[in-house]
């Protein structure tokens, strides 16, 4: 089951306990341990998951893999010191970087370019079809996401002020079963919880058309510094694995398709037509000029971070913006160095 915001806080409140009984990572002479924080939706990490690629890569660690709601969660995770590697958006991550949170992680790889996998969804019932009727209803998403920065950032290109409407913070699960009871009007979410709303629900914009009109949201695997500095060995492997796979969605994309199936439990129809909602880019597309450049001729990933970062602190959710210079140290191509 995912862990959330709330029940990430309680378990970090009894760290304490929890680090006298051995939980939370390997301290001098234990056994070598990976925590990995991964989301359940349709990903080329999955298939790493599925095929225990970097358990059979590395047999003398512990490998641990818990899922999270959110990347908010999985901030509030990485504070409390329990992953060292973790699949997140980059409007987390971004915030993750700022003020008040300073989170000492760094972004080593672009897992995908988010497409319409995430979108702003309506209740067909309320009989909108344009984001600018949307003044006055309650709409959710899971607060610090990619799909919270995408819905203020449709909100403002559709000339909506976001103080007319009523947010509501839930996770994607809470979001599903709100939507059931019939407690909220629209929401901005990803697949699978997506695919359900659009069952009878209309779609107002997605995140592929709010890329095209400037405001683009990306998926990275971060790793803890302490972690990255001191185990070069697993994140190389972790690495390969993930390109491999990101690879072999582009060419093989049905087997990736049914590892996703087996591990969140779709279809396999459903698993593939999800993994074709993003853009997936190799290593050695990552660190062309878009993304991470090179140590000569950086790319464009830390302003796309601090762009958004910017976005986020115009709607006051970080106190304060870096300069372009901490964001580019947060970067750390693969393969490549830094970014």
């Amino acid at each position: 089951m995912p862990i959330s915001r709330r029940t990430m806080l309680a378990l970090l409140a009894s760290a304490p306990v929890l680090a006298s009984c051995g939980v939370g990572g390997s301290s001098p002479g234990e056994g070598k341990s990976v925590r990995v924080a991964f989301q359940n939706f349709a990903d080329s990490t999955l298939l790493v998951k599925d095929q225990q690629t970097l358990e059979k890569a590395l047999p003398d660690h512990k490998i641990t893999w818990t899922a999270f709601d959110s990347g908010a969660s999985i901030n509030t995770a990485f504070l409390g010191g329990a992953i060292d590697l973790a699949v997140i958006g980059s409007s987390p991550a971004a915030a993750g970087l700022c003020p008040p949170l300073k989170i000492p992680y760094q972004v080593i790889e672009l897992l995908n370019v988010i497409g319409d996998s995430e979108a702003l969804v309506v209740r067909k019932a309320t009989g909108i079809t344009k984001i600018s009727e949307l003044a006055g209803r309650k709409i959710a998403a899971p607060f610090s996401s990619t799909a919270h920065y995408s819905l203020l950032a449709a909100l403002e290109l559709a000339g909506v002020d976001a103080g007319s409407v009523t947010l509501v913070d839930l996770e994607p699960q809470n979001i599903q079963a709100a939507w059931q009871r019939g407690d909220i009007d629209a929401a901005y979410v990803w697949t699978p919880v997506l695919s359900v709303l659009q069952q009878d629900g209309v779609t107002l914009t997605d995140s592929a058309k709010l890329a095209a009109s400037g405001k683009p949201t990306l998926t990275f695997t971060v790793a803890r510094k302490e972690f990255l500095d001191g185990n070069a060995d697993v994140v190389d492997k972790w690495l390969a694995a993930t390109n491999d796979a990101i690879k072999l969605i582009k060419t093989d994309p049905a087997k990736v398709a049914a590892a996703v199936s087996r591990q969140i439990g779709i279809g396999e129809a459903d698993a593939l037509a999800q993994l074709k909602q993003n853009i997936y880019l190799d290593h050695d597309e990552q660190r062309g000029p878009d993304y991470f450049g090179t140590s000569a001729a950086p790319g464009k990933l830390a302003n796309r971070l601090r762009d958004t970062a910017e976005f986020l602190s115009a709607q006051k959710k970080v106190e304060q913006v870096p300069d372009l210079a901490t964001f580019q140290a947060a970067l750390r191509a693969p393969g490549g160095g830094r970014g």
